[in-house]
């Protein structure tokens, strides 16, 4: 082995047992030194050495009592565990720890208490108003009871408290109590009465020490002012009801106990609710009878006589003496009788009609209905009762009508302002007609009032109307037209049979010249596009019509939209653009001229009748653009010195007797907005001098002859070559022609 390696290895020898050397054979407890533990519940004491790797150990009391525990070593720690803790277990336990010739030992002083359960408040009866009461605050199972105290308090007030000093013989678990008498006041009610407990145990923390309870005071007052209230009376007729209220004041709230005397001095319970009803009353069940109102501490009670008298025989029809009844409906005619066991019934009418109805009895009741209900139907109705020896007999009188439907109200046309409208209120199958009143209303005025009670009315179906011709205004927009119709059936009913309808006036308003916007522009150039819109506010709101105005006049529909487009126009676009709004009042229109504008294109520049005339010739310049809306045609004639602008005549310029200065290049120039084209043309101009036919002897036998006459000639072809040169060629007065 290296030298190296043997020195390292001995250097970790002596390390190790220098450190061995070091750790001394020490023994620790925990808890350390005391602890306290709760009667019935469960703890453990751990004894752990150091510097022993096999220690043994062992525990004992102080006084060599037994552990009343359970050991159980592992390793270098023993534990000892003592479940559940009692008496016993109230020691000074020692834990002695031995390795090999050492040996350690370790105290710990184990004390035991009770506090399990929370006071329990106890009363020595219930709580009344101004009646003394023992209050009892118990602390069950306590130990050691000489460190205990006890408050007993009544909201924010201290009643008393007290500590338990004396001496303890045994070891137990004893209950303390704490009592308290005092008088309960109206002030008391609600109150909290808390009675709270405490273990003066300094090494515990107060959750573990101190508990209380609370108890809300609820103060009782017996029953008293018990009253009671009958209806409708304390005298009945036999098959009556009655109906019996009874309420005692106390505390708690007492309940309400309903019972009869009985003959043999005993009651009968009849009810625990504080009303009681009795329905059809017999005679033998008069009597005393008695409320009583109970509560915990006490009891009052109320007695009240009912006294049934017999019931006389006695029919009732209903619905009534009269009833209207509608044509087509279902009425049921009931007969009632009161005061006899087995009634026997009979119908008839007045004048001994067919009854036109179906007639059923089932004990004291019978039934006649009249199903449907028609002018039949109009007569007075007998019910016959026959009860023993008895008979009575009653009438009811039925009283047919027809009034269905609610009225209708009828224009003759739509309402527009300004035009006259007829209105109709119609009331449809309605009897009897002569009872019938019909009113109109506009708004809050009455238009038009009629009552038919001067009719001769038939015995059928009929249908009435009120009409009336009036001039609606702007101002009856929105007004609510009201017709009203009432039937009176006075030997019935005070208050008429009452229908109506109502309708709210819409008056319609001829349109207006519409608006219209166009975008950009109505003169915009080829292949743009274009948005017209067009607009109307009035009432109703109309509909609007776009159309083109064609060549004969007549307009080609286009588009029922507000706003109209056309997009990538053409010059065949243009025109005349027609919209029309159209409601139910009328027809406005507006027209847009729309312009697409082109450069000018295909001028056609020509001269007549030749390019090359002769001296003294006329001559016509033409220049012509067939797609030239708004375009401007210029003539000119080019010079080196400068062009001069011609006047021209709708795109004409007329040369009268050319001269060889008329000679040389003209141009025609024509422009728009958009741009612009140009032509040009050269005109020669040939002297008389070079004409073959000058010299001809017939010309010279002319000239000979007319020699006298030459100089008079050549002055007047002078003055009038002068004359025309200065009228065609004057610069100021030269412009534009528009075409």
């Amino acid at each position: 082995m290296p030298r190296k390696m043997v020195v390292i290895f001995g250097v970790s020898n002596l390390l190790w047992m220098m450190f061995a050397a070091s750790q001394a054979f020490e023994i620790e407890i925990f808890p350390e030194y005391k602890i306290f533990a709760q009667i019935g519940d469960s703890i453990s004491l751990t004894c752990s050495t150091t510097g022993c790797e096999s220690p043994s150990f062992s525990w004992r009391t102080q006084i060599d009592s037994p552990l009343n525990g359970k050991v159980k070593n592992e390793g270098s720690k023993s534990t000892l565990t003592m479940d559940p803790v009692s008496f016993e277990n109230e020691h000074s336990y020692l834990c002695t720890a031995t390795c090999g010739a050492e040996k350690l030992e370790k105290e710990i002083q184990v004390d035991i208490y009770s506090f399990p359960k929370d006071p329990e408040i106890h009363f020595s009866g219930p709580l009344e108003f101004e009646k003394p009461i023992t209050v009892t605050c118990l602390v069950p199972n306590v130990y050691p009871f000489d460190r205990l105290q006890i408050d007993l308090l009544k909201g924010n007030q201290l009643m008393k408290n007290q500590e338990f000093l004396e001496g303890m013989l045994t070891k137990s678990l004893v209950t303390k109590s704490l009592e308290v008498t005092f008088t309960p006041v109206n002030d008391d009610i609600g109150k909290a009465l808390v009675c709270q407990a405490k273990l003066h145990i300094p090494e515990l923390d107060d959750k573990s020490t101190e508990r209380e309870t609370t108890q809300i005071l609820q103060v009782h007052s017996s029953p008293k002012n018990t009253i009671v209230s009958v209806n409708p009376s304390t005298r009945l007729q036999e098959g009556g009801s009655v109906t019996m209220t009874c309420s005692s004041e106390g505390l708690p709230a007492p309940q309400i106990y309903w019972s009869k005397k009985l003959g043999d001095g005993n009651v009968q319970l009849l009810s625990e609710n504080a009303t009681l009803t009795l329905i059809a009353m017999r005679m033998e069940d008069s009597g005393i009878y008695m409320c009583e109102g109970v509560n915990p501490v006490g009891r009052d009670k109320k007695e009240v006589e009912l006294i049934v008298q017999e019931k006389p025989f006695a029919i009732e029809l209903s619905p009534g003496p009269q009833v209207a009844a509608q044509i087509g409906d279902s009425l049921v005619l009931t007969c009632n009788v009161t005061g006899c066991g087995a009634p026997s019934f009979s119908w008839r009418t007045q004048i001994d009609s067919p009854l036109s109805g179906k007639a059923r009895t089932e004990g004291a009741k019978s039934t006649l209905t009249l199903n449907p209900v028609s002018f039949d139907n109009e007569h007075s109705y007998l019910c016959t009762v026959t009860c023993g020896n008895k008979k009575l007999e009653k009438g009811i009188q039925v009283i047919p009508y027809s009034f269905p439907r609610d009225p209708e109200i009828k224009m003759s046309s739509p309402p527009v302002n300004g035009n006259p409208v007829t209105l109709s209120c119609v009331i449809p199958e309605v009897y009897p007609s002569d009872q019938l009143e019909i009113q109109l209303l506009k708004g809050d005025s009455v238009m038009k009032h009629q009552n038919f009670l001067d009719m001769v009315g038939k015995k059928s179906l009929e249908t009435r109307s009120l009409e009336m011709t009036f001039i609606p205004t702007t101002e009856d927009t929105g007004k609510t037209l009201v017709c009203q119709a009432k039937l009176h059936i006075v030997e019935v009913e005070s208050e008429p049979k009452q229908r109506q309808s109502s309708q709210t006036l819409h008056v319609n308003v001829s349109p207006r010249v519409p608006t219209i916007l166009v975008s950009p522009s109505p003169t915009l150039e080829e292949g743009s596009s274009v948005n017209m819109t067009c607009s109307s506010n009035d009432l109703p709101a109309p509909k609007i019509q776009w159309s083109r105005q064609l060549n004969n006049g007549d307009l080609q529909p286009l588009s029922e939209n507000t706003t109209f487009n056309l997009i990538s126009t053409k010059m065949e676009d243009s025109g005349t653009y027609v919209c029309e709004a159209i409601n139910q009042a009328g027809i406005s229109r507006k027209e847009v001229e729309l312009i697409i504008q082109v450069a000018p294109k295909d001028i056609q520049l020509t001269v007549f009748p030749s390019e090359s005339v002769k001296e003294g010739d006329t001559v016509t310049i033409s220049c012509t653009c067939r797609n030239v809306p708004k375009t401007w045609i210029i003539l000119k004639k080019k010079a080196e010195t400068g062009d001069t602008v011609l006047k021209s005549t709708d795109g004409a310029y007329t040369i009268h007797k050319a001269q060889l200065q008329d000679a040389g290049v003209y141009e025609c120039e024509s422009k728009n907005e958009i741009g612009l084209q140009l032509r040009s043309l050269t005109l020669d101009v040939r002297g008389k001098e070079n004409d073959r036919d000058y010299f001809s002897p017939e010309l010279l036998v002319l000239y000979c002859a007319s020699s006298l006459i030459i100089p008079a000639v050549g002055m007047i072809i002078y003055f009038a070559r002068k004359a025309n040169m200065k009228g065609s060629y004057s610069l100021v007065e030269a412009q534009k022609s528009k075409v």
